[in-house]
């Protein structure tokens, strides 16, 4: 018969979403809760599935969290497993590591919790399950050499919470290649740590499944766990939906639209059918293209047009804004001599590239920028060609929304 596994990694278990639309307390409500939501599907995947094992691979726990609630509540979801029959392999990543909870958590017996010296454990006549995990917060070197030899004959599964050659926004960990996993003999690679699902390799299976709930609109898209079935020795992948608040990022084009009511009308319709596409609530990042006759005002008004967007958005029941970016442009017209507003807005455009004006502006830049957590002004400018980047966009954001104040309602120019 064949044998059904769920593999997922990062569940960072309580661990806070990030993003402005948390101020409204109504959203704050819907996502307190969203990483013990996302386990509660995969238990219910379990269940359902008649799967035989879930495979945790790291970063269960969350380095900030320290709450007893969550060690009881992780407890009463293992319970429901074990009830099922469902068996559970666990390996500890760096966030678990570093958290005191981890090791005072009296846990179902269908866990096994791999220690940092590895081992393995059968899961079926033909299947055997290895791991290892990480025993302090840092694992700078590669962990592969630990792991034994697969079993002969058998479908051998390892477990390793690695960065593998590195990602963008994650640290160093357990590094090694996927061509060094593959060398091993193995069957299918467990991974955890990196946030993105991929699929590294198919012969054998090398899988990063991704975290199973997004955190912030760095982590955008829906979720999964990644399901194994396995048969007469084969492997086959399949995805199961986990997340149950969404980030997600959409663009919405304004071309041919002359007038408020059919915009509305169409923000309206878009809103709508991100709506039906989420699980249960999504976090959105909104972008308004194209070229509209109402650039100009709608540039001019944007703060209007922003509570228009939240307050359609809330009337889904199921969505929030974070942030909307204004990329509209107005039909273009011939050249006008006795344009004074083009005019302008050339010279302001030329002044906002001259150098003391750039560097007077960075300094300006760099002053509110230092209010911010370290970690946020890294994100936002982590090298000095980003910080001059941020400042450049900066400056012609102001140009437009000046030209913008000027123009008003008229039609005839772009900006």
């Amino acid at each position: 018969m064949a044998v059904k596994i769920l593999h997922t990694a990062d569940l960072h278990l309580d661990s806070p979403l990030a993003s402005l639309a948390l101020r409204d307390p109504d959203l704050q409500a819907r996502v307190a809760t969203a990483s013990r939501r996302a386990l509660e599907r995969m238990v219910d995947v379990c269940i359902a599935e008649d799967v035989a094992a879930l495979l945790i691979a790291g970063d269960l726990y969350d380095r900030a969290e320290r709450s007893a609630k969550t060690a009881a509540y992780l407890a009463v979801q293992i319970e429901r497993l074990r009830a099922a029959g469902v068996r559970v392999f666990y390996i500890k990543g760096n966030h678990d590591a570093e958290n005191p909870i981890t090791g005072e958590i009296a846990l179902p017996a269908n866990v096994h919790v791999f220690d940092g010296r590895g081992g393995k454990v059968q899961l079926a006549p033909d299947i055997w399950v290895h791991g290892i995990s990480f025993h302090a917060r840092h694992a700078p070197e590669s962990l592969v050499r630990k792991f034994g030899a697969p079993v002969a004959g058998a479908v051998n599964i390892a477990m390793l919470h690695t960065s593998l050659t590195g990602a963008a926004g994650h640290d160093p960990y357990a590094p090694c290649s996927v061509n060094d996993l593959v060398q091993t003999g193995f069957d299918y690679w467990a991974l955890g740590h990196i946030h993105k699902r991929q699929v590294h390799a198919t012969a054998p299976f090398v899988v990063m499944p991704g975290n199973p709930q997004g955190r912030d609109i760095g982590e955008a898209g829906p979720k999964t766990a990644t399901l194994l079935t396995i048969d007469a020795g084969q492997i086959t992948l399949s995805e199961r939906a986990t997340s149950s608040v969404e980030f997600r990022e959409t663009a919405l084009s304004l071309t041919g639209l002359a007038d408020d009511d059919a915009i509305r009308d169409a923000l309206r319709a878009h809103l709508a059918d991100q709506a039906v596409a989420v699980p249960e609530a999504a976090i959105l990042r909104l972008t308004l293209t194209g070229t509209t006759p109402r650039a100009w005002s709608i540039r001019r008004d944007r703060d209007v047009w922003t509570e228009q967007l939240h307050s359609m958005a809330a009337d889904t029941g199921r969505l929030w804004i974070e942030k909307i970016s204004f990329h509209l442009t107005a039909p273009a017209t011939a050249p006008n001599p006795g344009d004074a507003v083009a005019e302008v807005q050339r010279l302001m455009a030329d002044i906002a590239q001259e150098a003391g004006f750039q560097d007077e502006a960075r300094r300006e830049v760099e002053q509110m920028l230092a209010l911010l957590p370290p970690a946020r002004r890294a994100a936002l400018y982590p090298d000095a060609a980003a910080l001059a980047a941020l400042v450049d966009r900066l400056s012609q954001d102001a140009v437009l929304a000046m030209t913008a104040a000027m123009r008003g309602t008229e039609a005839g120019s772009a900006p």
